[in-house]
């Protein structure tokens, strides 16, 4: 596995990866509020877990974005060489076939565009968390916003992360 492969897994499968199980551990969290669900000495456990679940979503999209957008689309748009083989320059790879073109012309261009909505909700939804997490157990309309937000940037995160694969796929970065 070449360095850049490495880091296309870690961006993709650890941040992404990351990301999205942390989404399951933040649903779990953000459903036990309002419950009236704690422990025997009375202290929010949901709203602890929740803080933790929605800071790892928060730096793990971060992580996801920052790298995709500096250190691996650089390598997904490199001009190639005159007369060079276009398999190490996936952009061009794609545009050089008539049938693969649409994974860049639709599905990258989504991608990139997409994939910044992710940690900006996540960001949302973790201020939310962690500055005012006592009224999201109280609130049921506050809670609800949260929760919306929070299920945008995991839509939006699974759109990109599909998207991402396939034109992976399609032409891979060595």
């Amino acid at each position: 596995m070449s360095a850049r492969e490495l880091l296309t897994t870690t961006h993709g499968m650890l941040f992404g990866g990351l990301f999205l199980l942390a989404f399951s551990g933040g649903m779990v969290s953000f459903l036990a509020l309002g419950s009236g669900r704690s422990n025997a000495r009375g202290s929010r456990d949901p709203l602890k877990l929740l803080r933790i679940w929605v800071l790892i979503q928060a730096i793990a999209a971060w992580a996801a974005t920052l790298t995709g957008a500096f250190v691996i689309y650089p390598w997904y748009r490199a001009k190639p060489p005159a007369g060079g083989s276009l398999a190490d320059y996936p952009q061009a790879f794609l545009m050089a076939h008539p049938t693969a073109a649409p994974w860049h012309s639709f599905g990258m261009e989504w991608k990139e565009h997409l994939a910044w909505f992710v940690p900006l909700l996540a960001t949302c939804v973790a201020f939310l968390v962690t500055k005012g997490g006592h009224l999201l157990d109280e609130n049921r309309q506050l809670r609800s916003i949260a929760m919306t937000l929070y299920s945008l940037a995991f839509a939006a995160a699974a759109l990109a992360g599909i998207l991402g694969s396939e034109i992976t796929k399609a032409a891979p970065i060595h």
